[in-house]
This record gives structure tokens, C-alpha cells and sequence, in this order.
């Protein structure tokens, strides 16, 4: 019984370890959207103002609710800019990018948290935690429409 609880725990861990760097990487995407929103210019400003605002504001509910369950598996969610920021290790977009670089950029960084999600769903899968399998699916779908739709205006 004991050593059954410590794997699943160990398990846990691995998960809750996967979360945390999907839980960066999401806020260093937020950080990154919302530099693009505020610096955006040309003649695609005003739909890539609106796309900009509308992905940083959901991205803000989703890092919360993956905060909510690293705690509700029993860990501590990490914080601080410069904490979350070294974690993610991506690096920042020029403020003074042109559109074309700014949605170029958000595809490559959304591209990486799609890599950070698919390891949560999988550790969370093979250890049977159903919950953040579905909440990472859920995530995935999210990111995978908004490379679409970024890759979409680079055409």
C-alpha cells in the first residue's frame, strides 16, 4: 500500500513538475501577446489588436486554472516575473517589431507551450489523472487554433 502511494506521488510530482513549466510558459506567452497588443502598427492593426486582446485575456483565465491545480495536487503554483520568466526562457520580441515578426514570434512561442502541454497531458495520462489530461486537452485545442489562425495572416 505504501510504496503504491509513494509512486503515485512520485508520479504526481513529474505531472505537477510538467505543469509548473506549462503554467511559465503560458505566462511568458501573456507577457509576450500583450507587448505584441500594445505595439502593433500598420495596416493590420486594428484586427491584430482585437486578436491580440482576445488571446491575452484568455490566456490570463487558463494561468489561472492551471495554477489552481498544481495547488489542488498538492504543490505550490511558482511566481514572479523574473522567476516565471527564467523558467520559460524565451526570449522577448523587439518592441519595435513590425506586424509580419509579431505574429511570427507568437506562432514560434505558442509552438513551445503546445511542447510544454503535450508533456503535462501525457505524464498526466500515464498516471491516471484524468483531470489535468482533460484540462491540457482542452489547452492544446486553444493553442493549436490560435497557430492556425497566426499562420494564417503570415499567408
Amino acid at each position: 500500500m505504501k510504496a503504491k502511494k509513494t509512486a503515485r506521488k512520485a508520479k504526481r510530482t513529474t505531472t505537477t513538475d510538467a505543469l509548473r513549466q506549462a503554467l511559465a510558459d503560458s505566462y511568458a506567452l501573456l507577457a509576450q501577446t500583450h507587448i505584441c497588443h500594445w505595439n502593433v502598427r500598420g495596416p493590420g492593426f486594428f484586427a491584430l489588436h482585437a486578436a491580440f486582446e482576445e488571446q491575452y485575456t484568455e490566456l490570463f483565465t487558463a494561468i489561472d486554472e492551471i495554477a489552481e491545480r498544481i495547488r489542488a495536487l498538492g504543490e505550490l503554483a511558482p511566481g514572479g516575473l523574473g522567476n516565471l520568466a527564467k523558467m520559460a526562457g524565451i526570449a522577448e520580441i523587439a518592441e519595435d517589431s513590425n506586424a509580419e515578426e509579431m505574429v511570427a514570434h507568437l506562432v514560434e512561442v505558442n509552438q513551445k507551450l503546445v511542447k510544454s502541454l503535450v508533456a503535462v497531458r501525457d505524464l498526466a495520462g500515464a498516471s491516471g489523472d484524468s483531470q489535468t489530461e482533460d484540462l491540457m486537452i482542452a489547452r492544446l485545442q486553444t493553442h493549436e487554433k490560435t497557430i492556425w489562425m497566426l499562420k494564417s495572416f503570415l499567408d
